[in-house]
């Protein structure tokens, strides 16, 4: 297919959850609903099946591997590992690496960036983060509040390991001031957080989303709600806390039987959430020790916490993409979808095998 080629998308496209239509057209990379006059037959590519907008991984980190960061050659590998499931639009939720050579590539996904993760001194995982102490976090999080692209990525809780257990990483004053400082810069803010202790401080502080949310509780989701905070619960990651905790069983036992209660509740905190109306977004943590390109076994876990298939579509399609403020199917976006052979809203698995794959009008997989 050409540059100037027309793509032919029919069959039904999801254009929003109760927004069913026919078909669309791909005129110079972008979605039309009209049909484009005096295209030549031979000039004009089909593709049929169910149709939806490029999948949102809202927390992904390309260009970084268990050790930090990785050459470029590496985070190719891991960008296109997560196109070729459908995952075009990534909120990159921290990373040591520069990877703004990826905005120039059509060919890859489109990157939302939270600049380099900010973590207390000793406090996260090597080569990882800035490792600074709280009167520093208003300094580091203005820096990295105007190098991302519109948030800033926390570590609010981590092992203390004179305690032994996991407890949260920032006094409640020196979050208050980071929080406004990035509001002010036009930023948004999420954290890292496992356990209980730091959530209530974080959204009184202001914050706008919790990664993981493993801590939440009966006593805490109801501020989530009322305050409008959102979760990326990162299920896929949460599955591996049974074998962190055999790992660390000898030297910090707290830790481990408090990250099995954390695993074991895993899917009752994220249907306790959405049932209060936290806004609920998918997301798989993948550039850590965790692969790329893990997006739909994500909705699938979500649909396992008891979250309507229609729903778990939403935070990966249709809400992820409003709340991340990038069209999705609308007249004149660009042309990011997914095609796929049965409608994925009766059997979400099916995000799984993905028929075609468009990123900017071309078809890439």
């Amino acid at each position: 297919m050409s540059d100037h080629a027309v793509l032919h998308v029919k069959g039904r496209v999801l254009v929003g959850p109760d927004d069913v239509r026919d078909e669309l057209w791909v005129v110079g990379g972008r979605v039309t609903y009209d049909r484009p006059v005096g295209t030549a037959a031979d000039d004009v590519r089909t593709v049929e099946g169910w149709t939806l907008p490029g999948l949102v991984d809202a927390h992904c980190h390309v260009g970084l591997d268990a050790h930090g960061p990785v050459d470029a050659a590496t985070a190719e590998k891991q960008a296109l590992t997560d196109r070729e499931i459908g995952a075009l639009l990534i909120r990159d939720a921290g990373s040591p690496s520069d990877t703004r050579w990826i905005d120039d590539r059509e060919d890859l996904p489109k990157i939302i960036r939270a600049g380099r993760h900010i973590a207390r001194t000793r406090r996260y995982i090597r080569n990882y983060a800035h490792e600074i102490e709280p009167e520093d976090l208003v300094e580091y999080v203005a820096r990295e509040a105007r190098r991302g692209d519109g948030w800033v990525k926390l570590v609010g809780d981590w092992i203390d390991r004179e305690a032994g257990d996991l407890a949260a990483c920032w006094p409640r004053g020196a979050v208050e001031a980071a929080i406004a400082e990035a509001h002010r810069l036009g930023a948004r803010v999420t954290a890292h957080c496992f356990a209980e202790d730091s959530l209530r401080d974080l959204v009184e502080a202001g914050i706008d989303c919790i990664e993981h949310a493993t801590g939440l509780t009966e006593e805490t989701i109801p501020l989530f709600a009322e305050r409008g905070v959102a979760i990326v619960p990162t299920l896929v990651n949460i599955a591996t806390f049974p074998g962190l905790a055999a790992g660390g069983e000898a030297k910090f036992p707290r830790w481990s039987r408090h990250m099995r209660q954390l695993y074991d509740r895993r899917y009752d905190t994220v249907r306790a959430a959405y049932d209060a109306g936290v806004p609920v977004y998918a997301g798989t943590d993948a550039g850590g020790s965790l692969a790329h390109g893990l997006v739909a076994a994500e909705i699938v876990e979500l649909t396992r916490a008891g979250i309507p298939a229609v729903d778990a579509l939403s935070a990966t399609t249709w809400g992820a993409r409003e709340w991340l403020g990038r069209p999705g199917l609308a007249e004149g976006a660009p042309a990011d979808l997914v095609v796929y052979e049965a409608d994925p809203r009766q059997d979400v698995r099916v995000l799984g095998a993905p028929r075609r794959v468009v990123l900017n009008g071309r078809v890439v997989g």
